[in-house]
C-alpha cells in the first residue's frame, strides 16, 4: 500500500498525517509517479494553515522527482522509466507514488540528480524568472536579495554572480551570512543588528538598487521600498514573516515612481513552451555548475511535521528534501 502526507483540517504542523492512500490508473494525460525524492517549500506552510485553501483531505506537496510508472492516453513527451521532475499544482508531492497531470514533468538531464532535481525544480525555477523574466538583471546591475542563505537565495545569489551583477543580501545571523557570502552575495547585511535600508544607501552611495526580491514579506516590505532607485521593482515573491500591510498608491510616487509585483511562478511557466524555457534554463546554469545545488536538510517523508517545524522556526538553510 501507497503512504502519502495528508491533512485532513488546516493548522500547524501536527495536522500532518502519514497515511495508507490509494493511488489510481492514470487517465488520459495523466502519469504515475514513483517518487524518489519530494521537495520542501514555505508555499507547503501556507497550505497547510489554509492561506490558500484546498479542499480536503489533501496530500500536500508541489515539487518532487521520480520514475514514471505508468502513462495515460495521449501522452507523448514522456515514457515508463524516464526520470522526471516537477514543480506546480495540483498538489500531491508528499506522497510515494502519485497519479499527475504530464504536463507539469519535465524530463531530468543526466547532470542533474533526483535529490537535486527534488531541491531545485520550485527553488530554481523560481530564481530562473524572478531575475530572468519578472525582472531581467543585466550584467553591472547591483540587486537587493532578501533571505539570501534560504533556497531560493542561495541559487539566485550564485545565479546573479554569474550573470555579472552585484549582490546585497541580507540574512538573520553571521553564520547565514557566512554561507551566502560562500554562494555569491557580495554585502552582507544582517537585519536582525542592522539597517538594511541605511546600509544599501550606503553601498549605492545613495542610488539605491534598480529591484529587490523580497521573499520575506511584512517585516521587510515598507524598507524595501525605500531601498529602490527611482522606477525600481520591488518584487513581493514570499511572505515568510506574514503578508505585508496593504499599499498606500500614493507611496509608490513618493519613492520614486516605483513599481511593486506579486508574481508566481505558475503564471510564468503555463504554457509547455514556457515550461520547457525555465526548466532548461535551469539545468543548463546547474549542469555547467555555475549554480550548485546543496540539499543542506533531509528527512524521511513521515516525518515531514518535524521539517515544517524547522522551516517555520528558521533552522534550515538552502534546500531541505524528504525522502520517500
Amino acid at each position: 500500500m501507497v503512504h502519502a502526507i495528508r491533512i485532513h483540517e488546516n493548522g500547524g504542523p501536527e495536522v500532518l498525517k502519514w497515511e495508507e492512500v490509494d493511488v489510481a490508473d492514470p487517465a488520459a494525460g495523466e502519469i504515475r509517479v514513483r517518487h524518489t525524492a519530494v521537495g520542501l517549500n514555505y508555499i507547503d506552510t501556507y497550505l497547510r494553515e489554509g492561506a490558500r485553501p484546498l479542499p480536503l483531505p489533501s496530500v500536500l506537496g508541489l515539487e518532487g522527482a521520480g520514475v514514471v510508472e505508468a502513462l495515460g492516453d495521449g501522452v507523448s513527451h514522456l515514457a515508463v522509466g524516464d526520470r522526471i521532475g516537477y514543480a506546480d499544482m495540483p498538489v500531491g508531492a508528499y506522497s510515494e507514488e502519485r497519479v499527475m497531470p504530464a504536463h507539469i514533468a519535465v524530463k531530468l538531464p543526466d547532470a542533474v540528480d533526483d535529490q537535486s532535481a527534488a531541491a531545485a525544480m520550485l527553488k530554481g525555477m523560481t530564481a530562473q524568472f524572478l531575475i530572468r523574466q519578472c525582472f531581467r538583471v543585466e550584467p553591472g546591475m547591483t540587486v537587493l536579495l532578501h533571505a539570501a542563505a534560504g533556497g531560493v537565495g542561495l541559487i539566485a545569489s550564485q545565479w546573479l554572480n554569474h550573470m555579472g551583477a552585484t549582490v546585497i543580501g541580507t540574512v538573520g545571523s553571521p553564520e547565514k551570512g557566512e554561507l551566502a557570502k560562500a554562494h555569491g552575495v557580495h554585502h552582507i547585511v544582517n537585519y536582525n543588528t542592522e539597517n538594511f535600508v541605511e546600509r544599501v544607501q550606503e553601498i549605492t552611495d545613495g542610488a539605491g538598487v534598480p529591484v529587490v526580491y523580497d521573499g520575506v514579506g511584512k517585516d521587510t516590505f515598507m524598507g524595501s521600498m525605500k531601498c529602490l532607485s527611482p522606477l525600481g521593482m520591488l518584487v513581493c515573491f514570499g511572505n515568510a514573516s506574514g503578508a505585508p500591510d496593504p499599499v498606500n498608491l500614493g507611496d509608490l510616487s513618493t519613492h520614486g515612481s516605483i513599481f511593486v509585483t506579486r508574481p508566481m511562478l505558475f503564471h510564468y511557466t503555463a504554457t509547455r513552451d514556457a515550461l520547457e524555457a525555465c526548466a532548461n534554463d535551469l539545468f543548463d546554469v546547474i549542469g555547467s555548475g555555475a549554480v550548485k545545488i546543496e540539499v543542506n536538510q533531509t528527512y524521511p517523508l513521515s516525518e515531514a511535521a518535524q521539517a515544517h517545524r524547522d522551516l517555520e522556526a528558521r533552522k534550515t538553510t538552502g534546500s531541505t528534501v524528504l525522502l520517500p
